[in-house]
């Protein structure tokens, strides 16, 4: 069974926030257990189908190529937020949460030409509702709009 791009995106958050407090963490070891994870959030009737057909979920190429996209851009990445913010505030002021989500759009946006900018945005404002509040939803957006601009 292969993961849609919508839960790779999740995934790829998930080992972006999980890297960024342990940098030495081993990327495979994380993606193999956030693949777990996401295998035991599946409803009853898919994994008896899978079960039935011996279906494996294997990590998605996709899901690396994020990741590591993200960190070998950070910088560029990161240069790109602190441009588009409000006067005075700074990285440092953002959740990391919020940072991440930014940086994973942001990433699409510019690195991955067939990922079109409102696809990423809008994932970006999905990802924002699942794991950060409404306050920051608009801020993502605004912050992205002007990226893709």
């Amino acid at each position: 069974m292969i993961l849609n791009r919508h839960d790779t995106r999740e995934l790829a958050f998930q080992a972006l926030f999980m890297l960024n407090s342990n940098i030495e963490a081993e990327r495979s070891e994380i993606y193999l257990q956030l693949v777990d994870e996401w295998k035991n959030n599946l409803d009853e009737a898919v994994i008896e189908e899978m079960e039935t057909t011996e279906a494996e979920i294997a990590i998605p190429e996709y899901l690396d190529q994020l990741v590591s996209g993200v960190l070998v851009n950070q910088a560029d990445i990161d240069a790109e937020i602190i441009q588009h913010l409000k006067k005075g505030w700074s990285l440092g002021r953002l959740t990391k949460t919020d940072l991440i989500i930014l940086r994973l759009a942001i990433y699409e946006m510019k690195y991955e030409e067939d990922v079109p900018n409102n696809v990423a945005i809008n994932e970006a404002l999905q990802l924002s509702k699942k794991f950060s509040d409404d306050k920051t939803r608009g801020f993502i957006n605004a912050v992205l709009d002007k990226v893709a601009q």
